[in-house]
């Protein structure tokens, strides 16, 4: 028998050897939280620029990912995606360079002022006082690139769902069962920290592929009234409910369920099934879903930065091999499982991976400097006839 070793070594260097294409009849689709995220706006795209050597380290990882579809998390969106536009520009350039013609990247919550003391501080203007998080508008959001058309005529979006108005919403409150900090601002709260996406993106054959994105806040940074804690739970069950039938309320104010054709939830969710902070259940849940697959993409290099690092990674539950985040390890998280990439259970998935280089390998300087994430992957078999995922969608 191959060693898992060297089973996972060999399918780091396909990776980063391989061309990735829709053409061949394989679908590559991946997240990368890329920390493309800065302390005020403007200063990502002076950074793409001047070609930081973070930037450039983040670029780096991509080019070597050659996904087809890529959700980039962590990235400083503004409001006519200058900075993505010119980091899609920079990925592009030099022998390797990757072109991603299609790009979807509308505004999100984070950093988007309420005028509400959502805190609970006395004060209104803070940055915990935004629809979600952030110190300006677009600060640390998402975006998604793809070299196949995307569908944003069919495409919907969920930010303004008020959490109130999620079913089963595990809304904050204070020591004594109260509305945190009061009912006027709790009912004003939006259940997305960013937004929720459903993008349809167009394969070869015309059928749809629907992207389920979203980038949870994390469930920390709380006090004891757990407004982190219990967004970050809903944000993740948002999906589940609305696979289960549930008909969101979208930001054009349509209803609907998840659609019949196929789908892949993706998204740095912020929060690991066994280990770390959070309530592990929603993402649980998720990973159990029956209309769901979890193909567990793992790396060699997460068992041996987990060796390597010790701490709290020494008392972890989860298998290191599926970490995707390296944060603090004597005072924890530790690392982590928290970026997914999860296809309808219909879809026949190749292969998969979690590009966590080990230290004499390829791109481990890279994947340091660039972020403390490292990029998920998962190789769809793509149906080269027409019609392919729509008779998935039919169950034929």
């Amino acid at each position: 028998m191959v060693p898992r070793r060297l089973v996972l070594f060999a399918v780091f260097v396909a990776l980063t050897l391989a061309p990735g294409a829709a053409l061949a009849g394989v679908l590559r689709i991946a997240v990368y939280n890329a920390a493309l995220s800065r302390d005020a706006p403007g200063l990502l795209l002076r950074d793409i620029h001047r070609q930081n050597p973070q930037t450039e380290a983040a670029a780096a990882m991509i080019r070597a990912l050659d996904a087809d579809i890529l959700l980039i998390t962590g990235f400083d969106q503004d409001l006519r995606n200058l900075a993505l536009s010119a980091f899609v520009a920079r990925l592009r350039e030099g022998k390797d360079g990757i072109d991603y013609p299609h790009v979807f990247s509308p505004p999100g919550n984070n950093g988007l002022a309420s005028l509400i003391d959502l805190d609970g501080n006395g004060r209104r203007t803070g940055w915990g006082d935004g629809w979600g998080w952030g110190k300006f508008p677009g600060h640390s959001g998402m975006a998604l690139v793809s070299r196949l058309p995307i569908d944003e005529d069919a495409a919907r979006t969920f930010r303004l769902l008020p959490w109130e108005e999620f079913p089963g919403a595990s809304l904050p409150e204070d020591a004594e069962g109260n509305p945190w900090p009061d009912a006027q601002a709790r009912a004003a709260m939006r259940l997305s920290s960013r937004g929720h996406w459903d993008v349809p993106v167009i394969l070869p054959d015309g059928s749809r592929l629907h992207l389920l994105a979203a980038y949870p806040t994390p469930p920390v940074f709380d006090g004891p009234e757990g407004r982190n804690l219990r967004r970050n739970h809903d944000e993740i069950d948002f999906w589940r409910q609305y696979l289960d039938g549930w008909a969101a309320p979208d930001d054009a104010g349509m209803r609907a369920a998840a659609p019949e054709a196929p789908v892949v939830v993706i998204g740095s969710l912020n929060a690991d099934p066994a280990d770390g902070d959070g309530l592990r259940v929603a993402v649980q849940r998720l990973l159990a879903h029956d209309r769901l697959q979890d193909p567990q993409p793992a790396s060699a290099g997460g068992p041996a930065a987990a060796v390597r690092q010790g701490g709290v990674n020494d008392h972890h539950l989860g298998d290191p091999a599926l970490d995707t985040a390296d944060w603090r390890d004597e005072d924890g998280p530790g690392n982590l499982r928290v970026d997914y990439v999860l296809p309808d259970a219909r879809l026949r998935v190749l292969a998969a991976g979690v590009v966590w280089p080990e230290p004499e390998e390829p791109l481990a300087e890279a994947a340091e400097t660039a972020s403390a994430h490292r990029p998920v992957w998962v190789d769809l078999d793509l149906p080269e006839t027409n019609g392919g995922l729509d008779r998935v969608a039919a169950g034929r």
